[in-house]
């Protein structure tokens, strides 16, 4: 075995050493592929064909079949090059279907980014006020600190026309004085940076419509699919965290520059930018180390930040912009759930209204206008698509809606093209309905396959066995299971929906309400948005109440966000949120894990 060897990824080479796993490869030189275990070789997405010779490791024989392994077909993180080699990588869906828009509300429009047209007299003999102090004076309800830019600008701006220019203010500071008159132009970018999509709404900060808005996959997907395995990625090695952060930066540079270019807007005139996001997701943001968010007692850096400036996240607007950072209330209650109860107006209804952002990390608040609780539930990955046999992000080619009755299965797949894979609402709609029918009992076990031939001839041949474990096929290919799914799978949901519904059930007795007593459920986020309301009562995540009063929320961290850069007013009611939400820590519970067990079940 040679010191190093050569690894072409298509057009690009790169020489690492002998011994190196074909996923670590590609990550060093920012070479994309998909993961979501973070390349530890469980979650079985990071597929390439490699050409050269590469052991078939244990693992490699579950995810392919032998005409596959043949053709070169292997796991990339469990690949090592001990030789040359040439490596095919499929495409990263960059772009997952994603919620844009969420539920919000009407704010007063108040921006902290103010702009002033004024026309200033000329120095004299007898005037000789600085240029700044002129302008002060000018500015004479206002009274803000001034930035180094503002004062480089100022000389050149005045002089060149004829004493009329444009101060920008931001805050309480001057960041920038413009030549003429540029009220008119005035932006910011609102960001939410979430676990595995981000989304950047660009709005027009003199109207409150929005410009443009674009989304687009987390560049940090490689280093897993959950803030846990990136966390512990930076635990692994230190010179993670900066691959981490460099990441976040490229995925929210590149954002900003489409929300941008689609308006036709000058990144200079974007004056501010808020960033809603987890706390792991804030902290890899700004270079932050992770590894107290991971441990217990799971300790935040700071529920509050000090001032961000744009630039600091690696956004590419005015140089003197800042970034609004949502306060966190703990380590898995973060600013995008802050953001989201300033959307939907958590603190302010009285109604007993239950919140659920549905994710690898479910964050849960109850509230009845009076008192608000919030906890965070370890729900695991299964919503994302990982940890699922044919689980996938929702992309094109993902099973987002089935339909299962005596007859047979009805799919329904995002862009209408051949299912390849299964994503969350897939997922939940497959048990459920099959729960419904009665081919999955309440334990979650698959019937055995005499009694489905006595009780669903038409449904039976699709219960099979794929390495040497029981599935319920989906779809088929070459007559051949494609897409299914598996007795793994449904107990990996019925983890995830117990912990759920643990969490909101203590929320529920610590409230001293009733589980009939909740008016609202909404689900928050992109896959609370695809979600049936029907399935998920039936499986048992939410609470028993009408479907008609569970409310599909959408991106509402992303809504927050809007309003904090439209409104310094509502700014300010989710800087108190920070006083009013009472947290609830689950894990030192002592009954945790005994009311957990009880939610298994499928009621």
């Amino acid at each position: 075995m040679t010191d190093r060897v050569r690894i072409s990824f298509g057009d690009k080479e790169v020489r690492v050493p002998a011994g190196v796993s074909v996923f670590d490869a590609a990550s060093w030189h920012g070479i994309a592929i998909d993961s979501t275990c973070g390349g530890h070789g469980t979650c079985r997405k990071c597929r390439v064909r490699v050409d050269g010779q590469v052991e078939v490791s244990t693992s490699d024989p579950r995810a392919f079949s032998e005409d596959e392994l043949a053709a070169g077909w292997r796991l990339a993180c469990l690949a090592r090059a001990g030789c040359d080699l040439a490596v095919e990588v499929p495409p990263l869906v960059t772009r997952p279907k994603a919620a844009m828009v969420g539920v919000g509300r009407q704010v007063i429009l108040r921006p902290a980014v103010q702009k002033r047209c004024v026309t200033l007299t000329e120095p004299t003999l007898t005037d000789q006020r600085s240029d700044v102090e002129r302008l002060l004076d000018a500015l004479d309800d206002l009274e803000p600190s001034v930035d180094l830019q503002a004062v480089r600008n100022l000389p050149k701006a005045l002089r060149e026309n004829d004493y009329t220019v444009t101060a920008v203010v931001v805050d309480d500071r001057l960041v920038d004085v413009e030549p003429g008159d540029t009220t008119a132009q005035r932006y910011g970018i609102a960001f939410d940076l979430g676990t595995t999509t981000v989304v950047a709404t660009l709005l027009d900060l003199s109207t409150g419509t929005p410009a443009a808005v674009a989304s687009m996959l987390n560049a940090q997907q490689p280093f897993g699919a959950d803030v846990i395995t990136r966390i512990s990625a930076t635990m692994l090695d230190p010179d993670t965290l900066g691959r981490l952060t460099g990441r976040a930066h490229e995925t929210l540079a590149t954002l900003a520059g489409e929300v941008c270019a689609e308006a036709g807007v000058d990144p200079g005139r974007v004056y501010e930018v808020a960033l809603a996001g987890n706390a792991t997701m804030i902290q890899l943001a700004l270079g932050i180390d992770p590894e107290p968010l991971g441990v217990a007692p799971f300790v935040v850096a700071s529920r509050a930040l000090p001032r961000v400036l744009a630039a600091d996240l690696g956004v590419r607007v005015h140089p003197g912009a800042p970034a609004y950072t949502f306060p966190a209330l703990g380590a898995y209650v973060g600013g995008d759930i802050v953001a989201g109860m300033l959307a939907s107006g958590m603190d302010r209804d009285k109604r007993v209204r239950l919140f659920v952002d549905v994710g690898t990390n479910c964050e849960i608040v109850l509230g009845d206008g009076h008192r608000l609780l919030a906890t965070a539930a370890p729900a695991g990955p299964a919503f994302e698509g990982a940890a699922i046999r044919c689980g996938m992000r929702a992309a094109p080619g993902a099973v987002e809606v089935v339909k299962v009755d005596e007859d047979g299965v009805r799919l329904q797949v995002i862009d209408d093209v051949e299912p390849v894979g299964l994503c969350g609402s897939g997922l939940v709609d497959a048990v459920a309905e099959l729960v419904g029918i009665g081919l999955l009992d309440s334990s979650g076990r698959l019937m055995a396959e005499a009694d489905a031939r006595e009780k669903f001839p038409a449904l039976a041949d699709r219960l099979r066995e794929v390495a040497g474990e029981r599935v319920f096929v989906l779809h088929w290919r070459d007559d051949e299971p494609a897409v299914y799914l598996s007795q793994r799978d449904v107990r990996e949901l019925q983890f995830a929906k117990a912990a759920i519904a643990t969490g909101w059930r203590l929320l529920v007795e610590e409230l001293g309400v009733a589980e009939e007593d909740i008016q609202q459920v909404l689900l928050a986020g992109s896959f609370g948005s695809y979600l049936s309301p029907a399935n998920a009562v039936r499986i048992g995540l939410v609470p028993k109440i009408p479907v008609l009063r569970i409310v599909s929320a959408g991106n509402v961290a992303g809504e927050g966000a809007k309003m904090a850069l439209l409104s310094m007013r509502e700014r300010a009611g989710a800087d108190a949120l920070l006083e009013e939400v009472r947290y609830v820590e689950l894990s030192d519970r002592p009954d945790f894990n005994d009311r957990f067990i009880e939610q298994l079940a499928f009621p």
